[in-house]
């Protein structure tokens, strides 16, 4: 049974910084792409940063870029969410995934078409 637990979530201040992880099981997780995804309220699920195999090829929206990384460890089966400098409008509840295919084929799939999600952990930023 696979399973993806993210923890790391909470309330925090703007400018804050925070990691998120997600802990993986049952499957070979270096075989796997791994990617962040967010939902705020009334928003669609956002693709925010992802990871592929190796940890060779990466991806950060343009809306993270700069204070957002994205980290695994093969070694742990464990993948990360690096937040800086936090913003309000970063508030969302943030869900761990994980896809066999690609980086770049991963990128381009709908929520429904994604392998593994984690149950998903809340993010508050206040002002």
């Amino acid at each position: 049974q696979v399973q993806l637990v993210e923890s790391g979530g909470g309330l925090v201040q703007a400018a804050d910084s925070l990691r998120l992880s997600c802990a993986v099981s049952g499957l070979i997780f270096r075989a796997y792409t791994v990617g962040w995804f967010r939902q705020a309220p009334g928003k669609d699920r956002e693709f925010i940063g992802g990871i592929g195999w190796s940890g060779g090829n990466s991806y950060l929206a343009d809306s993270v870029k700069g204070r957002f990384t994205v980290s695994r460890d093969n070694a742990n089966n464990t993948f990360y969410l690096h937040m800086s400098s936090l913003k309000p409008e970063d508030t969302a509840v943030y869900f761990c995934a994980c896809d066999s295919r690609h980086l770049y084929q991963v990128r381009g799939l709908r929520d429904q078409d994604i392998e593994f999600w984690g149950k998903g952990t809340q993010v508050t930023v206040s002002s």
